[in-house]
Parts: C-alpha cells; sequence; structure tokens
C-alpha cells in the first residue's frame, strides 16, 4: 500500500518523477543491460551462456555490464571452489522485480514493431 501512495505523489510532482525515472535509466540503460536482464530471468547463467544467449557482446563488455549490474544490486555473482572455478549470475530480488517492467516493454515493441511495419 505504501508503494502505491508513494507512486500517486511521484506523479503529483514532475521533478521528483523525472528524478526517479534517470535513477532507474542510470542502473538499467545501455546496449546490453537489458538483454543480459531478460536472459537471467529463466534462472541462473554462467559467462558462456549468457554470452551465447545475448549474441554479438564481447567477453570485454559483457564482463564490464555484470560488474555494473552487480555494484547496482541487480544481479549476484556467485563463486564455486570447483576445478576449474565455476562463476554463475543471477537476479537479485530487485533484478527480479523488473520482470513486469520487461513484459510491458516486450508487449509494446511488439506492439510498435506491428504498427510502425504496416
Amino acid at each position: 500500500m505504501e508503494t502505491v501512495v508513494q507512486m500517486e505523489e511521484l506523479k503529483r510532482c514532475s521533478v521528483q518523477y523525472v528524478l526517479a525515472l534517470r535513477d532507474t535509466l542510470n542502473v538499467i540503460s545501455g546496449k546490453w543491460k537489458l538483454s543480459i536482464i531478460g536472459s537471467l530471468l529463466y534462472g541462473k547463467m554462467r559467462f558462456k551462456e549468457l554470452q551465447r544467449n545475448i549474441g554479438k557482446i564481447s567477453p570485454r563488455m559483457l564482463s564490464k555490464e555484470l560488474k555494473d549490474l552487480e555494484a547496482n544490486g541487480i544481479i549476484k555473482r556467485t563463486i564455486y571452489d570447483t576445478n576449474p572455478v565455476t562463476v554463475e549470475y543471477e537476479l537479485t530480488e530487485s533484478g527480479m522485480r523488473l520482470h513486469t517492467t520487461l513484459d510491458v516493454m516486450v508487449t509494446w515493441g511488439i506492439e510498435h514493431r506491428e504498427i510502425t511495419l504496416r
């Protein structure tokens, strides 16, 4: 209930609304972040699995984006003491809350593509 009240207050003040929007974009903006988050919605993945799933991302860029997402609390990195060392990435609770946002974005993208291809 508190979140609903906060959102109603935010909608009354364009400055606060834009600030919250900027906060969101600072975390998820970039060419690859949403693809990484979208991939991890399906479960834990290792580095190579993510790279294959996303496609044309370089290892260096994937590593950078994963570090950014981890620093922002969107993903969690787990290192297993195996030989060779195994590293898995998964969404945090905060990252999982982006699921409904991504669903809305995907729906909009599909609808927009259909409209623009007419």
